[in-house]
């Protein structure tokens, strides 16, 4: 079984400091996660990532995923209005497509900001779910489509953080991940909250949504939130 390990820049990522390597077939870090333990194999940032805190001298086996990488495959599966436009949700996607997991298990995103003296492992900083955005009005809505895209896939999310989450991922403990069982989302709420991406039209091949938000709707997307919210009802 493939375990992909997503570390963002939640206070408590630092936790996974301590984790054994053997657990994790691939770790993935988003922006400054990748100084949280020097065994990482992909950082994930977007093209606005200050130059000064990227890694330097990497192993010839560590990998620097950009927009140029992700943006495609982020479009694979309805681009980034559905999807919410974090840096976290974006790394999932990418993993999904690139690394093929089973199990994809997320630390340190779980996008609450509730202390204000230290939002980041490394102290304050710029919180994205935070800022307003026409693809963060539901961030519950955005991780149970993940989920469900995940599952499709017959790969398992889950949250391996113990702290209060955005995230609807089912929790988890790292030792555990081997033995995580798949979750399949209801087909029909599923094929129709698709069957919604598709008659809305709000794709944006470059990535930029944000410079054609004046043409989607709030209250369409609050609608299509609510149906993923509704993903994984009993059937």
């Amino acid at each position: 079984m493939s375990v992909v390990l997503i570390l963002g820049s939640a206070p408590n990522v630092v936790a996974a400091r301590d984790w054994s390597r053997d657990l994790f077939d691939r770790i993935v870090t988003i922006n400054n996660a990748w100084a949280v333990r020097p065994d990482w194999d992909i950082l994930i940032h977007p093209e606005d990532f200050p130059t000064e805190r990227q890694p330097v001298d990497l192993r010839p086996d560590q990998q620097i995923i950009t927009a140029k990488d992700y943006v495609p495959l982020q479009n694979q599966l309805g681009g980034f209005v559905y999807a919410g436009g974090t840096m976290a949700f974006t790394a999932a996607y990418w993993a999904l497509l690139a690394l093929k997991p089973k199990v994809i298990a997320m630390m340190g995103c779980d996008m609450t900001y509730t202390s204000a003296q230290k939002t980041h492992f490394y102290g304050k900083g710029t919180a994205d779910p935070l800022r307003k955005d026409i693809s963060l009005r539901s961030l519950e809505a955005k991780s149970s489509r993940l989920m469900a895209i995940a599952a499709q896939r017959n790969c398992a999310m889950v949250n391996l953080s113990t702290d209060e989450s955005r995230l609807v991922f089912p929790r988890a403990r790292p030792e555990s991940l081997k033995s995580v069982v798949c979750k399949k989302p209801n087909l029909t709420i599923f094929e129709r909250a698709k069957s919604e991406e598709q008659r809305l039209g709000y794709f944006v091949p470059s990535g930029k949504y944000w410079k054609e938000e004046n043409r989607f709707d709030p209250a369409a997307i609050d609608a299509l939130d609510a149906l993923w919210l509704k993903a994984f009802d009993t059937q």
